[in-house]
């Protein structure tokens, strides 16, 4: 199906000039793009690729003369990237799940499935479970007991939503996805080694054998609206209240968070992002790939985090950090810049360690 350069614009909230109804059916970068794709050329520095691809209209940076660019038509965007969240959304024809309950599918009969959902082949749907009005469920998926799931929501293929577990409207889950499984909680009848490296940091009175006992997870998941979580990332119920993402927070592929985690708004967390149990991270924060949490801090509003930043304690609201331990990050760069000196500088101390013996020996 094509978009039309005005459609597209007018979909965009854009601007758009040349031949208007020349007709686009997808979106390509410059050099690959065919006659009938819109290229995307955010920034003079891949205007180039043009020459090499066919195509006829592009999204430009404001300013861009598409006519000495040899284009047909154009459209501007003052802010491309962002321009591109709606160009993708307007051109993405979603997954192909078939309206109504698939033939293998099977559904509880006290299960109540809204009008207009979807639910696709090798789906269980458990007792008492909820779904919400053009909800999308893709294959072999399983939604337990008393599960809740809001409107509009897309589900693919495996995901798996526990018992009880909450989740609000607009929700996207990608494949492998597991939400409200059992927390990683477990007690020793006595002082366990790891409680006791806690208090001393380091000694250890006595090694003994220990066994660990389960701590069994009675809360579960709570997840408010426009919640998207990324490829085979887990999500463990809460112990005894649930664990809880706000609305708007978006989680990457690999994402875990531990039992009793509590996520604000509009965060985002990306690949591998790691948060340990009864952790509280606060509204619009960013975690870079392979950030660590340890357990029951708390981490402010606004608080950013470098790449591989490892958090052992509470952070301020509004700070940037990096670093293993997580520092501010213009420290965590001076120390790098300064840890990187350390062989010029052992260099000059042997130099001056020399210097220094000849003259105790002329003396």
């Amino acid at each position: 199906m094509g978009h039309t350069i005005r459609d597209i614009a007018a979909a965009l909230g854009a601007t758009a000039e040349g031949d208007l109804d020349l007709s686009v059916t997808g979106a390509a970068e410059p050099a690959s793009a065919r006659a009938d794709q819109l290229a995307l050329v955010s920034d003079p520095k891949y205007a180039d690729g043009l020459a090499k691809g066919a195509a006829q209209a592009a999204l430009l940076w404001p300013g861009a003369d598409w006519r000495a660019l040899g284009l047909r038509a154009a459209v501007y965007a003052t802010r491309p990237r962002y321009a591109m969240s709606g160009l993708t959304r307007l051109m993405d024809p979603g997954p192909a799940i078939a309206p109504g309950i698939h033939a293998t599918a099977i559904v509880d009969p006290s299960a109540q499935i809204g009008e207009g959902a979807a639910i696709g082949p090798f789906v269980v749907i458990g007792a008492g479970v909820r779904i919400g009005p053009r909800a999308r469920i893709a294959s072999h998926c399983t939604i337990d007991t008393d599960a809740r799931i809001g409107a509009d929501a897309l589900i693919l293929q495996g995901v798996v939503i526990g018992a009880r577990c909450a989740i609000g409207a607009r929700f996207i889950a990608q494949p492998g996805v597991v939400i409200g499984g059992d927390g990683f909680s477990f007690v020793t009848p006595e002082k366990s080694g790891v409680e006791e490296i806690r208090e001393t940091l380091g000694a250890r009175a006595e090694i003994r054998a220990q066994s660990w006992t389960r701590i069994h997870s009675l809360g579960a998941v709570t997840i408010g609206d426009d919640v998207e979580i990324g490829a085979n990332s887990t999500v463990d119920r809460g112990t005894i209240r649930d664990t809880m993402i706000g609305d708007g927070t978006k989680l990457d592929n690999q994402v875990m968070l531990g039992h009793n985690v509590v996520v604000g708004r509009d965060c985002l967390l990306c690949g591998h992002v790691g948060i340990a149990g009864s952790t509280t991270i606060g509204d619009r924060v960013v975690m870079a790939g392979k950030v660590g949490v340890s357990d029951n801090i708390s981490v402010g509003d606004d608080v950013i985090a470098g790449g591989a930043t490892v958090i052992l304690s509470n952070v301020p609201a509004g700070r940037v950090i990096l670093g293993y331990p997580a520092m501010k990050m213009e420290a965590q760069v001076e120390s790098y810049k300064g840890f990187r000196r350390l062989p010029r500088l052992f260099a000059q101390v042997a130099e001056l360690q020399k210097a220094v013996s000849k003259l105790t020996k002329s003396d």
